[in-house]
Order: structure tokens, then sequence, then C-alpha cells
């Protein structure tokens, strides 16, 4: 390890990241008290454009397993768990904690994404970090 101006060998090490629009968290987290509940939307995202209807988390984990009991084999059972035991993973490491923290992901349905020229890229679910949007606006292109 090497020692320069200012920095003591043993000093940790700080992870940044972007802050996310707070008004569009505060919409995720709307979003996640309502099952059922959809609101029309377009991101502006690194890779592009991106619409589609945003949905809660509990929502999204419920299209995700929907969805894999229509593919076959003896993985899509484990995959389809896979958003509860992540789910179940984070609630054990936040036994601690009191405060709610805002969402950081946003989940989309029928979403599209438009990116460089290229044909659109239809997803029937789509997950996100809420830090990664730059801009966003209420409904879907003409």
């Amino acid at each position: 390890m090497y020692e320069s101006a200012g920095h003591a060998p043993d000093s940790a090490a700080v992870i940044t990241e972007p802050v996310p629009d707070l008004q569009l968290q505060l919409l995720v987290q709307l979003l996640d008290r309502e099952m059922r509940s959809g609101l029309p939307l377009t991101l502006t995202i690194p890779t592009g454009v991106l619409h589609g209807d945003v949905i809660g988390h509990e929502e999204w984990k419920a299209e995700w397993t929907r969805s894999l009991r229509q593919v076959e084999g003896e993985g899509a059972d484990l995959i389809a768990e896979f958003p509860e035991t992540v789910d179940q993973g984070i609630k054990e490491l936040r036994a601690d904690e009191n405060a709610q923290r805002l969402p950081r992901w946003i989940h989309l349905r029928d979403a599209t994404l438009m990116f460089g020229g290229g044909a659109p890229l239809r997803l029937p679910l789509w997950r996100g970090r809420l830090s990664d949007v730059s801009g966003w606006a209420l409904g879907r292109p003409q």
C-alpha cells in the first residue's frame, strides 16, 4: 500500500453514487404501497429513452413469478423464488434499522427501450436503479 500526502494508509474507502431525484423516489414509494397500480412514465437513462408503466416492488415480484411459471425446467422454480429470497435477506440486514429508506430501484411493466437509431426493444418487465434516471416525464411518447 502506498502513502500520499494527506492520505493515511488505514483510511476507509468511501463509495459514492449519484443521488436519485427525490420526487421520483417518492412517486415510486407511493406505488410500492398500492399493489396492482401502475403509472405510465418515460425515463431518460444512460442507454436511451425507456417508457412503460411504473409498478411497485411487490407487483414486480408477483409478475416475475407469473412469467417464470411459463418457463419449463428445474431452474425456473428456483429463480421464481429469487426476489422473495432477496427481500428476506434485506429485511434481516435491516432488522436493526428503524428508519424506512426511500426506494433505490424502479420497476416497469410493458417497457420499451429506444436507443441510437436501433429498433425499439420491448421488455415485459424491467428493473433499474433510480440513480441512473437522469430525467422523467409522466406518460408515454405519442
